[in-house]
């Protein structure tokens, strides 16, 4: 858009985007390992590009490519849906409630043998 003042055009601040560098097919040749640099949070990362199938649940980020004209097997990255999954937690998980604890307790008796608690049979 001209600049009424000067008659300089101004340029267009556009956001910076995601880069990703295609690096080589997976072992399955059903995608693509890449290189991934997120330019907002400043970190590479390698991962793996598979095109979506029907009925297969989505596995990480859903992204959009679009490719630089200026150098081959390099892309513009766009997120389209983030990542939904949560992260895991160190160890199983923990599936008795004070509730489960205090009924085990009230059937099979507290404690071990060395604090006076029920023995085996």
């Amino acid at each position: 858009m001209p600049n009424k003042r000067s008659g300089v055009r101004e340029r267009k601040t556009s956001v910076p985007k995601d880069l990703a560098l295609i690096v080589d097919r997976t072992d399955d040749l059903q995608g693509f390992q890449i290189i991934r640099a997120r330019v907002a949070e400043r970190t590479v990362e390698f991962g793996t590009l598979r095109p979506l199938r029907h009925g297969k649940p989505i596995e990480g980020e859903l992204v959009s490519l679009r490719p630089r004209k200026d150098a081959p097997f390099v892309y513009d990255v766009k997120t389209e849906l983030p990542d939904t999954r949560r992260p895991t937690s160190d160890g199983p998980a923990q599936v008795a409630s004070p509730e489960y604890r205090k009924g085990w307790d009230a059937i099979w008796g507290g404690g071990s043998p060395a604090t006076g608690g029920a023995r085996p049979n």
